[in-house]
């Protein structure tokens, strides 16, 4: 019987014959996890435990100071005593913190004694850290996601990007996969790491430029060009730069005209650059903005074709002008009287932009002004004055006839007298050798300026006559003169032989000359 009750003392802690001592080892917890400090305490033979402690050490000015739990500012349920008054004293505590690390003691009263732990335990607190290798990528190269633990690594971890579950811990990057992560204990998904991010890097893209103010442009008035684009690292200030027509015009991400002009207009866009290439090329351009600026008519003029107007003769005048947008309206004036004095009248002679004139006369004698119109108003031409010059072109061909025919009359008058002194000779030379009695030419009476020619009977050819012809000239020689006319001759209207005469006695010299032969008065 004694044996039994000895068995039974041995093996109940806290029995007749156990010793003075609290049992528990060191614990590493995550942080916002929930861990139990295992402990164990025994006490001799004959004790009751009434009542049961928790502390922690804290540093107070300096001064190591243990504390109960109950005292520290933390939820109620933060530390829940799990153990017993039977050799239990097992801790759990709830959200493990950071402040939660430290030392801790457990303590007892029994009915005869009052029992503190002569070593302590010791909590650690651990975060999971959560690794991106490299954490900064350009676009197409590969990470690594790797979670770490300074205690014993939980056996499940997930895996998360802002929030939403990631199940491929090696990657090719590319801007999408951008974000930040962490890594968590399975099934206590707010035992997390803090969150770490990826840094995708790409060149500029989405490059845009805007204008403004919007919509129509009007010369004199202010415009700014504004460049932006989706890029990452983000564009500086230094990394824009604007273009017009190909020419570099500026850097910064806004640029502004104060004063517009139409020499402004023209086919603009933007160049972002971060240092980021893509496909070798690390300078991205946007799409064209074309900027019109827009005036009312400037630069009119007057053009006259032809330059010089003559009665009867067209004239067109022409208006031009630069516009924007063109000019949808040309109305023509004419100041009348002509005068540079504010008492000018302008009368409304025609629309368009050319003016004709199809018969110049007097009444168009004047100046006249060309007003152009467009939407943003109206402006007027100087004054052009259109005159009519003198015909004295048109009197030249007048006046050469006219000399014409008056030599033409001088010469027939020559004619007619020399044809009229012809015959008073011939009538004078027949009477003269009418002794002779030589036979006579006919006379063609269709060419009877020819009618003083004689041969003698005994010629028996053309060349006989004609020797024949000038002996007799000879033997008359002292007796008759020789004239020469010229005019044009119808030979076509004279008898073969009389044609070949008259070329044979003019030799080489033109066939329009002919002779006459005249009779000395005795």
């Amino acid at each position: 019987m004694g044996s039994w009750i000895l068995i039974i003392l041995v093996i109940m802690p806290g029995a007749w014959s156990g010793d003075w001592q609290v049992t528990f080892e060191d614990q590493c917890a995550l942080k916002g996890s929930s861990v139990v400090i295992k402990c164990k305490y025994d006490y001799p033979f004959g004790n009751i435990v009434t009542s049961v402690l928790w502390s922690k050490v804290l540093l107070v000015s300096g001064i190591r100071k243990l504390s109960p739990l109950s005292s520290l500012p933390v939820p109620q349920d933060h530390f829940i005593y799990q153990g017993n008054y039977r050799g239990d004293c097992s801790l759990q505590v709830n959200d493990v913190q950071p402040f939660d690390e430290g030392t801790y003691y457990f303590s007892f009263v029994t009915t005869f004694n009052r029992w503190t732990s002569k070593t302590p335990t010791y909590l650690s607190v651990e975060e999971l850290t959560t690794v991106v290798q490299p954490s900064t990528v350009e676009e197409g190269e590969k990470v690594r996601l790797t979670c770490v633990s300074g205690c014993p690594k939980p056996t499940h971890v997930r895996w998360f990007k802002d929030g939403k579950a990631v199940y491929n811990t090696d990657f090719v990057a590319s801007r999408k996969d951008a974000g930040r992560y962490y890594c968590a204990v399975y099934g206590q998904e707010m035992v997390r790491s803090a969150p770490v991010p990826l840094n995708v890097q790409y060149p500029p893209e989405k490059v845009s430029l805007s204008v403004s103010p919007p919509g129509n442009i009007l010369q004199g008035g202010a415009v700014t060009f504004h460049c932006r684009s989706d890029a990452n690292p983000p564009v500086t200030q230094s990394g824009y730069r604007l273009y017009k027509d190909g020419q570099f015009i500026s850097s910064g991400m806004s640029y502004t005209i104060s004063e517009v002009q139409p020499s402004h207009s023209g086919h603009y866009y933007c160049q972002a650059w971060n240092n980021i290439s893509w496909r070798g090329n690390d300078r991205i351009n946007s799409t064209e903005v074309h900027l019109d600026v827009q005036y009312r008519p400037m630069n009119i003029s007057i053009s006259m074709d032809p330059q010089e107007v003559s009665e009867g003769s067209a004239v067109n005048l022409t208006c031009s002008s630069a516009a924007n947008p063109a000019a949808y309206s040309y109305t023509w004036y004419k100041m009348t009287p002509y005068s540079s004095s504010d008492n000018s009248t302008m009368i409304e002679v025609g629309s368009g932009q050319v003016l004709s004139v199809l018969s110049m006369e007097t009444l168009h004698i004047g100046a006249y002004i060309c007003l152009v119109r467009n939407m943003w108003g109206e402006y007027s031409s100087p004054e052009l004055l259109l005159n009519m010059k003198e015909r004295q072109g048109g009197l030249q061909p007048v006046s050469i006839l006219a000399g014409i025919g008056v030599s033409l009359l001088a010469t027939l008058v020559i004619i007619l007298l020399l044809f009229w002194r012809n015959r008073k000779n011939d009538a004078d030379k027949k009477q003269i050798v009418s002794d002779t009695k030589p036979t006579e030419v006919t006379e063609d009476p269709s060419y009877s300026l020819y009618a003083n020619v004689h041969t003698f009977p005994s010629s028996p050819s053309i060349k006989s006559q004609r020797n024949s012809h000038f002996d007799a000239a000879a033997f008359y020689e002292d007796e008759v003169t020789y004239s020469t006319v010229s005019i044009k001759p119808r030979n076509s209207n004279l008898p073969h032989y009389i044609q070949q005469e008259s070329r044979s006695t003019a030799g080489k010299s033109d066939e329009s000359v002919i002779y006459a032969t005249v009779v000395k008065s005795s």
